[in-house]
């Protein structure tokens, strides 16, 4: 294992969003399609047992997917949601990964905001420190065109 190998990965899938940055972020969502019973972001959820991929995402939705290869698949999925009019729109929070072939093919199909400084996900409801890589939100909306915006969500 060489000193770089957690740089650009994670081990762990399943980080959950911590509450402070749901609050900062000032909006309700009525479906979350990545979600833990217990750390659903919306009323409704689908979880893996669900399987997301064979449901029909409705309203306005969230998504954290799990970091990794699956990425693309995911935000494939969240786009062609977001432009059925059973969907209002998708917000994602993903690696801030320009380099990526899955960044330039589904990405920049929608609004993104880089986000100044990390989020701390959780783990059972405890704070498992950032990744060492930072994080953006993807917004797919039908209303508007793809833009690419900051935000320095954590106040100080």
């Amino acid at each position: 294992m060489s000193i770089t190998s957690g740089m650009m990965s994670s081990n762990k899938q399943d980080g959950e969003t911590p509450p402070e940055f749901m609050q900062a972020l000032k909006q309700s969502f009525d479906l979350d399609v990545c979600a833990y019973k217990d750390t659903a972001k919306a009323p409704i959820f689908f979880t893996e047992q669900d399987n997301a991929f064979k449901q029909q995402w409705v309203g306005k939705c969230w998504m954290n997917p799990p970091y990794g290869k699956a990425i693309p698949k995911w935000l494939e999925r969240a786009y062609k949601e977001s432009q059925q009019a059973y969907c209002t729109s998708v917000t994602c929070l993903i690696p801030a990964r320009t380099d990526t072939a899955w960044f330039h093919d589904f990405a920049v199909k929608g609004t993104i905001v880089l986000l100044r400084g990390r989020i701390s996900f959780l783990q059972n409801g405890l704070a498992v420190g950032s990744p060492a890589f930072p994080s953006m939100l993807v917004i797919y909306d039908k209303q508007q065109l793809p833009k690419i915006l900051t935000w320095a969500w954590k106040v100080k």
